[in-house]
């Protein structure tokens, strides 16, 4: 990392800001090169992420070789694979070849990987040029992004405050400009909780569209890799080759029929969460959109949740208990909590599950898409998660994240779009679809997207050239 940092040639480039298809359109006319973007993007992390903590691992070597291989790509005039050249982050609960994968443990990460997850094998295949392991709580047990690796991962509009998780390094690193876009996943909300907290877009797909990982398994009944990006078109280009289908916007949107819940089965949300969400959907309205105030049937979906997701910790990682002053307390507690479920609780479970997933895909034949908050509360300061809310004492463990989960269960696909600020921090509006629908759900978001101010250029003057100040 050292070795890129003393360049520093960034000047007045704002290339790791920029949408994907604009960089990808500079690099077909030849207008910028893959190797000048991603030398951009290791001083960046270089000269900023020791204040933010997004990334475990720099990888510099893979990094250089694809970009040069991109290079070449582009010099040769022919047919080139859709995201060549664009730098990706890769959250570290997924192997990249080459690189170590450490699933944010002290208990891992002592050789490299000798093949690519399934999701990074297919970004691999696209062209992408990775710059790193993005930072994840411990075996992405937690919806902050903190381990015994080192401090935790930081908010990039505000350093005190935690980026959520466990995808926070993944958005830390586009939030900051340290990548176009990174790869996360999501089995509790980890893609859309970090996306809301640090202004981004993210998605998660229909359950079992895209697994993962089979080589680490965790929250396996609920699990989904996805993209944290800028915007919704930069997701759309990392879901296409992802999901190995087109996505390609349609033409005709019309009005559609939401079902809005402003605090999903009465969890009480911070004033400024609710006023921006509010101000969301009325935009909706006023765009004409049919909005109708629901109660979501989403009763039970922690006892579906909670059994399975225990288990699998007690079954893939027990042995880890021999070491258990190198676990974060939260490994820890999980682990030891999967010993205690029973045959019972995982058929209660199960039974549970099939209901809510039977219970939210009948709302989609009287609804289009099902609209909450993404998060009960503001990004808040590292390691105090809020006792209260709105004044109301709330659980240490849901209470400022109790809307992402029940659709981990329900199986929808669902995602988490920037719609304003409140107290100066970022508030995330979550739309839920029907099973397949990334399409219809993308081009929704879009929309909104478009009827929005951006956040993007408020991020680009914090980070833009803080390599120039360096």
């Amino acid at each position: 990392m050292a070795s890129v940092a003393g360049s520093c040639h960034m000047a007045d480039h704002d290339y790791l800001f920029w949408p994907i298809a604009k960089l990808i359109e500079a690099y077909r006319k030849h207008e910028v090169s893959p190797v000048e973007v991603t030398q951009s993007a290791l001083e960046r992390i270089a000269a900023i992420d020791d204040q933010l903590h997004s990334y475990v691992s720099v990888t510099p070597d893979i990094a250089l070789e694809q970009a040069r291989f991109a290079e070449r790509l582009y010099q040769s005039g022919g047919d080139v694979p859709p995201l060549l050249g664009v730098p990706v982050s890769v959250k570290d609960l997924f192997d990249v070849r080459g690189a170590v994968t450490t699933l944010g443990s002290n208990l891992y990460g002592s050789e490299p990987a000798a093949v690519d997850s399934e999701p990074v094998a297919l970004l691999r295949a696209a062209g992408a040029v990775f710059t790193g392991k993005t930072n994840t709580a411990e075996f992405g047990q937690s919806a902050t992004t903190d381990n015994l690796l080192g401090p935790a991962c930081a908010n990039p509009w505000d350093p005190t405050r935690t980026p959520g998780g466990s995808s926070g390094g993944a958005a830390a690193s586009v939030g900051a400009g340290l990548a176009s876009a990174a790869l996360g996943s999501d089995g509790g909300g980890s893609i859309r909780i970090p996306a809301a907290m640090c202004g981004l877009f993210g998605l998660k797909p229909t359950f079992a569209e895209l697994p993962a990982d089979e080589a680490f398994k965790a929250m396996s009944h609920f699990v989904c890799a996805g993209p944290i990006t800028r915007t919704v078109d930069d997701a759309r280009q990392l879901l296409e080759v992802q999901l190995r289908r087109d996505l390609t916007r349609g033409d005709q949107h019309g009005r559609r029929r939401i079902a809005w819940s402003p605090a999903p089965e009465g969890h009480p949300v911070d004033v400024g969460v609710r006023e921006v969400t509010t101000a969301a959907v009325t935009v909706l309205a006023n765009m004409g959109h049919e909005v109708q105030e629901v109660a979501l049937p989403l009763e039970g979906w922690m006892t579906a949740f909670g059994a399975p997701v225990l288990y699998d910790e007690w079954r893939y990682r027990r042995h880890l208990l021999k070491s258990a002053d190198d676990l974060t307390f939260y490994a820890r507690r999980a682990i030891e909590g999967g010993g205690r479920i029973t045959e019972t609780d995982l058929a209660s479970a199960g039974l549970m599950h099939e209901e809510i997933r039977r219970r939210v895909a009948g709302m989609f034949s009287d609804y289009d898409f099902i609209i909450t908050p993404t998060m009960a509360c503001l990004p808040f300061p590292l390691g105090q998660r809020p006792s209260v809310i709105d004044g109301v004492k709330v659980d240490s463990l849901w209470g400022p994240f109790p809307f992402a989960a029940p659709f981990n269960v329900s199986g929808s696909p669902a995602a988490s779009v920037p719609v304003g600020l409140s107290e100066g921090l970022p508030v995330g509006l979550q739309i839920v679809a029907r099973y397949h629908g990334e399409g219809q759900l993308l081009d929704f978001c879009e929309e909104l997207e478009a009827a929005l101010p951006s956040t993007v250029e408020t991020m680009k003057r914090r980070w833009g050239h803080a390599v120039l100040n360096n």
